[in-house]
């Protein structure tokens, strides 16, 4: 594992603990479990399968760690209407703050200016955050299968149902893929992006196909810059795709996503 990602492991055990002294365990479970506004991530993804057309999850992210801030003028409300717009199935909200610059008020403000699910994309480590991402109005939560172990995932998982969330698991090899195919959730993320080098490669996706239930809908992340690659992801199967950067670093990120996905 990279230096950057074990900064950003430790950096979020410290936000869980300083989040459970300003809203104790107790509060935020009751804020959770009263929000009764739901989204349905995977149907509105399976909505756009049955009308033959791609599933994709609009990222709106501010910035990176390794790429700076992608965009200044950021403006969460105004990107997810846009996206909207253009064909998204879902979006996907960055929260990290100290590392992306996000915050659960972008989350908020997002899922606020449309009708689209909305996927709180956050490194979790512990139970807190899933009930934190319930309490913000997220409908599906992020597992990278690199961080957590199999038992963790497991319980992470069984939370996020209880609480009416889907649950998108990320992978990037073979044996992280294994442990993901253990869990109920038919979200399988394949990360393009090397955790380690972070090198993209659409290889890495299309060398995990063949051992992928049919059942599953794969969900291919990083990389995705060009239509040639929405089409050799197409050629092989997959129509479910998670994109952001390329299209945050555009005047309008909707009609973007537009150009690339319809265009």
């Amino acid at each position: 594992m990279s230096d950057i990602l074990k900064k950003i492991w430790a950096t979020k055990h410290d936000e869980v603990a300083a989040a459970r002294k300003a809203i104790p365990f107790a509060e935020i479970r009751a804020q959770a479990e009263a929000n009764a506004d739901r989204r349905d991530f995977v149907a509105a993804l399976r909505a756009k399968h049955a009308a033959d057309q791609p599933g994709i999850i609009a990222e709106i992210k501010k910035a990176s760690p390794s790429k700076g801030v992608i965009r200044a003028d950021f403006q969460p409300a105004e990107h997810a209407a846009d996206y909207a717009d253009n064909g998204a199935a879902c979006l996907s909200v960055l929260t990290d703050r100290n590392y992306f610059q996000g915050h659960e008020d972008y989350l908020k403000a997002a899922r606020a200016a449309c009708t689209l699910p909305a996927l709180r994309k956050d490194f979790m480590v512990d139970e807190y955050q899933l009930f934190e991402a319930r309490a913000w109005s997220a409908d599906c939560i992020l597992l990278i299968a690199a961080e957590l172990s199999l038992p963790q995932m497991k319980d992470f998982e069984a939370i996020a149902h209880a609480l009416g969330m889907s649950v998108l698991v990320e992978v990037h090899n073979g044996e992280e893929l294994d442990a993901a195919l253990e869990l109920t959730t038919p979200l399988v993320g394949i990360n393009n992006r090397n955790l380690r080098t972070f090198e993209v490669s659409l290889d890495t996706t299309l060398g995990l196909l063949q051992n992928i239930p049919s059942d599953r809908i794969v969900v291919t992340e990083s990389g995705i810059l060009a239509t040639t690659d929405v089409s050799l992801m197409q050629q092989n199967n997959v129509n479910t795709f998670l994109v952001g950067e390329a299209f945050m670093r555009q005047p309008s990120p909707g009609k973007a996503l537009h150009s690339l996905f319809f265009g």
